[in-house]
């Protein structure tokens, strides 16, 4: 198993590279297209559960093998929270993509940490 790890800020101009990024280690792993597109959807929707929750960078750790993991972590102090009910639209997105998907909170109760495999 081989771990892949980037850090950056969370604005949107980086999005694009994960996505990319992300779209090469699914194919590095086998993924066929609709599954290489579902993971993408949720790297990207856990980095805006992040942004969301006040966070301005994130480390992402992909771990390679017969299975994709990914573990995303807000880093810093968490600045403004956005209010809304976005992060729950995300949520049930995360959850119905790939079944099963692990939010940490922090002491303050903000999401700071999203784990998951595909």
């Amino acid at each position: 198993m081989n771990t892949f790890t980037v850090t950056m800020p969370l604005t949107g101009e980086y999005l694009t590279t994960v996505r990319l990024t992300t779209g090469g280690l699914c194919a590095l792993c086998g993924f066929d297209v609709d599954a290489t597109e579902d993971y993408k959807v949720c790297v990207t929707e856990s980095l805006l559960i992040l942004k969301r929750n006040g966070f301005l960078k994130a480390k992402i750790a992909f771990k390679t093998g017969e299975m994709l993991g990914c573990e995303l972590a807000g880093i810093g102090e968490a600045g403004e929270q956005e209010d809304g009910g976005d992060d729950e639209i995300s949520y049930a997105l995360l959850n119905a993509l790939l079944g099963k998907v692990d939010f940490i909170k922090n002491d303050g109760g903000r999401v700071a940490k999203i784990r998951f495999e595909g």
